[in-house]
């Protein structure tokens, strides 16, 4: 089995800007996220996960930085969080990162997102290690002005 490398593929106005780092456990998918054939853009991170998750970094952080995806996006985005669920390394910790336009993180976190967030705590409650969801309210240039963190 060859060394797992960092994974870096550019965004399109269609695919999200992907940079997972093995090294640092940084996990970025941002962008948009509405591609023609979701399983081309997705199966190859899953497969770079499944390796990861093998030897991973003691933090994690998956940062979802989507400022749209499709339904077909979230079920493979969802497949990620479950792999990222079979770490095995003792102490180690999962922050997954989403972030929003500040008017929509002071409204609260929305109905389908405590949704999922329900069905990855009843998924993973048998992890050994922790997890946490970040929430980012951001600015118009990214910038992270309010955060909030969900425990589970």
């Amino acid at each position: 089995m060859s060394e797992l490398k960092g994974l870096y593929i550019e965004g399109t106005r269609k695919t999200p800007k992907i940079e997972f780092t093995n090294l640092t456990g940084e996990l970025i998918l941002e962008g948009r996220s509405i591609p023609e054939n979701v399983v081309k853009v997705y199966e190859p991170l899953l497969d770079w996960v499944n390796i990861y998750v093998k030897s991973p970094c003691i933090t994690t952080n998956l940062h979802l930085r989507l400022e749209y995806y499709n339904s077909s996006s979230l079920v493979w985005i969802i497949k990620l969080i479950m792999v990222l669920g079979n770490i095995k390394l003792k102490g180690a910790v999962l922050y997954i990162h989403i972030y929003f336009e500040i008017e929509d993180f002071e409204q609260g976190i929305s109905d389908e997102l405590k949704d999922i967030i329900e069905v990855l705590t009843v998924k993973l409650r048998k992890v050994d290690f922790n997890i946490a969801f970040k929430t980012h309210g951001i600015d118009s240039k990214g910038n992270t002005l309010k955060e909030s963190t969900i425990l589970i």
